[in-house]
């Protein structure tokens, strides 16, 4: 808490926690930790969705205001929130007493680095971040010797043709307006190359931006795996177990033109542009639906801006950006520079656009 007199109160925050992903960037700052995860497993650590990014431009900005506190008046809150990556972060830290404890802001502002050109920042008024469902499914089968397939019902035959199914959903369940994912990121069955085993274990990510998109997508997932484990003469229905969920994150339409008039100001008009909906997921909006204030949350370059060089128009540069390693790669890596200055500057300007001038 940065407290500089009478004025209102800004909530800047960036989040801090790491990937179970193996760096394959090559740098000389790659990381080569590792830790242990929720399972017990142990696993590699990196920075993939670029959080360390966040953190620095943070750091530098609360450093700067404090050097310009003669110019500004009010409360900084800066908040460096764990567990984003799991969806649970920000809602720990306001069980935690976050508000109770130190305030409400009156505006929550905050960024996230992508790989869209160094130098730019993209905001998207309205819904901007998709609402995320984490699924964990069960499927069971029975168990039994490799070379007797007729014996037992194999789980992992099961688990493949769920994951197979899965893929129409979208494309033929999801009308071509609206916007959903469903992604299967693991698969776990089996302890040996001649052993059928009795269950295989599959989770699933989902992204909507519509309720009503989100209920049919769920039921369908909830159709296709009950239906599936039905076809295959599995003896016990899956268990399907809702492991994280969190709503769209939504930017206020006026508090987003307040804050862009701020950046232009301060950055230079043509530096802020509309990356559309982002179907990545994002808890910050937590913050400031529980304090009941405007969002603000960004996209911040974190590309070689070189690489766009051949880009003539939005379509071109999308396809560009398509091809760049992205956030949860194990080859992303945001250029220094000059996406720490433009970060860092991107927040002192937004916060000084809500921040009260002194006196």
């Amino acid at each position: 808490m940065l407290r500089n007199g009478e004025g209102p109160t800004v909530l800047l925050r960036a989040d801090m926690d790491a990937l179970p992903v193996e760096e394959k960037t090559g740098l000389d700052y790659a990381s080569v930790t590792r830790g242990v995860d929720p399972e017990g497993i142990d696993v590699p650590v990196m920075h993939a969705c670029g959080h360390d990014m966040h953190v620095t431009c943070l750091l530098g900005a609360a450093e700067r205001l404090v050097a310009e506190r003669d110019g500004w008046a009010g409360t900084l809150m800066l908040v460096l929130q764990p567990a984003e990556e799991l969806g649970t972060g920000a809602d720990a830290m306001l069980a935690d007493g976050l508000f109770e404890r130190f305030g409400r802001p009156d505006v929550v502002l905050g960024q996230h680095v992508a790989p869209i050109p160094a130098g730019l920042l993209g905001l998207h008024p309205g819904p901007a971040f998709a609402a995320f469902d984490a699924l964990k499914v069960t499927l069971h089968g029975r168990g039994g010797h490799g070379s007797r397939p007729e014996a037992c019902v194999d789980p992992v035959v099961m688990a493949a043709s769920v994951v197979m199914r899965l893929q129409g959903i979208v494309s033929r369940e999801v009308a071509g307006g609206e916007t959903a994912v469903v992604t299967v990121g693991t698969m776990r069955a089996g302890t040996k190359v001649n052993i059928i085993p009795d269950s295989a274990e599959l989770q699933l990510s989902i992204r909507s931006f519509d309720p009503h998109v989100r209920g049919r997508v769920l039921a369908a997932v909830e159709r296709i795996v009950n239906g599936e484990a039905q076809t295959s003469g599995a003896e016990r229905m899956p268990d399907i177990e809702a492991m994280e969920s969190f709503p769209p994150l939504f930017n206020d339409l006026a508090a987003c033109t307040r804050t862009i008039d701020g950046l232009n100001e301060a950055l230079g008009a043509g530096r802020v542009v509309d990356p559309r909906q982002e179907t990545g997921s994002e808890d910050v909006g937590g913050f400031a639906t529980a304090a009941g204030v405007p969002c603000v949350y960004r996209l911040l370059g974190g590309a070689d801006p070189a690489a766009f060089s051949g880009a003539t128009d939005m379509e071109s540069v999308v396809r560009l950006i398509a091809s760049l390693p992205s956030n949860h790669s194990p080859l992303y890596a945001p250029i220094v520079e000059p996406t720490i200055s433009t970060g860092g500057a991107a927040l002192v300007a937004a916060a000084r656009t809500w921040l009260a001038t002194a006196s």
